[in-house]
């Protein structure tokens, strides 16, 4: 394959970048990797070190830039996109909801209309459980469940969902879109609870807990994901959505995932410290994934306390990655958000 990467910089698209060229690359032979990424403030080339002894090219540039975009998949002759590239943080989007929509639905449609004009084969489109909206206590959502999005970033992803099936209708652009749960692992940018919590424990520093701490969520090892997207690239049909999720057993309350990095942190639980809910925090997400298991034989390997002990220990192994991480735009957006709620001691602190 000859594959457009959008995104990779960041952390699913890296993790897959790199789940290509060493595990599928063995059994499927190799693959010419294209990555166009922007270089916001999550996009890190460090996390694509390594991959220049691959067939690889990194290409610096906006999803909105139609003449690049098309550029560049007639030039390099690429046969596939996989389209990681999005604003992707909820507490982000309730901030800047216009950035949302520039990235997540103008550049989904530039992405789509280049893949258009150069018959694309393939056209894999990267989104979130999160446009299914909340789930009570019981149930799962399937890939026929209504969109309910509940914050920008969700309404965003859905949009570019629809769009993508559109084209897949209107013009036959043989476009696949997938819709995971909570991505975990290495690389995560430090905004998102798993590394968040990490860091911040190993620091001493607060870990600011959302609201009664009891939002659930199914938690999906990045590596799992990025096997699954590697099989609907392969063999997913084309206008299908195909939810990926953790198993039941990786359902998890948020306040429980905190626990347990302080414990195998050995750190104590009065780093807790509880703050103002976000709002229109969703209580609830967990996906069923049957589809994806009978069709291309999915099913998620990575169990949550394995997963979640070998990721802590990546961030203890890369402690000069996540502090050199840690510093200008994020520390800005850190202190606007959680500042004055951590300030405010408005919550009991366990």
């Amino acid at each position: 394959m000859r594959i457009l990467v959008t995104g990779a910089a960041g952390f699913i698209g890296s993790n897959f970048v790199r789940w290509m060229f060493e595990r599928e690359g063995k059994r499927f032979g190799s693959h010419r990797v294209v990555v166009l990424d922007s270089l916001t403030y999550a996009g890190n080339l460090a996390n694509l070190q390594g991959c220049e002894a691959y067939d690889y090219r990194f290409v610096k540039g906006d999803i909105r830039d139609a003449d690049l975009v098309s550029k560049l998949i007639q030039d390099e002759q690429l046969d596939s996109v996989v389209n990681f590239a999005a604003e992707s943080h909820v507490d982000r989007s309730i901030l800047d909801p216009l950035a949302f929509v520039r990235t997540n639905v103008e550049g989904t449609q530039v992405l789509l209309s280049a893949a258009k004009q150069s018959s694309v084969s393939r056209f894999v489109q990267i989104s979130t459980d999160e446009v299914y909206g909340s789930l009570g206590p019981t149930g799962r959502f399937s890939e026929s469940s209504p969109i309910e999005p509940s914050s920008p970033y969700s309404s965003s992803k859905a949009g570019a969902d629809l769009l993508a099936l559109a084209f897949h209708k209107t013009y036959g652009l043989p476009v696949m879109v997938t819709r995971c749960s909570n991505n975990y692992g290495p690389f995560q940018f430090p905004e998102k609870l798993i590394p968040l919590f990490v860091t911040n424990a190993l620091a001493d520093q607060p870990l600011p807990l959302y609201g009664d701490g009891k939002n659930v969520r199914s938690w999906l090892h990045v590596d799992d994901h990025s096997h699954a997207i590697m099989l609907v690239l392969q063999g997913g049909r084309a206008g299908e959505v195909y939810n990926i999720g953790g198993s039941p057993e990786c359902e998890k309350e948020n306040v429980f995932v905190t626990q347990e990095i302080l414990k195998i942190l050995g750190k104590p639980s009065t780093l807790v410290r509880r703050v103002e809910d976000r709002l229109g925090h969703d209580r609830r997400y967990a996906v069923d994934y049957a589809k994806i298991q009978a069709e291309l034989g999915w099913e998620p390997v990575i169990g949550f306390d394995e997963g979640l002990r070998d990721t802590v220990q990546w961030y203890l192994d890369n402690r000069d990655w996540w502090q050199a991480v840690k510093s200008g735009v994020y520390r800005e957006f850190y202190q606007q958000y959680y500042g004055t709620r951590l300030d405010s001691d408005s919550l009991s602190p366990n």
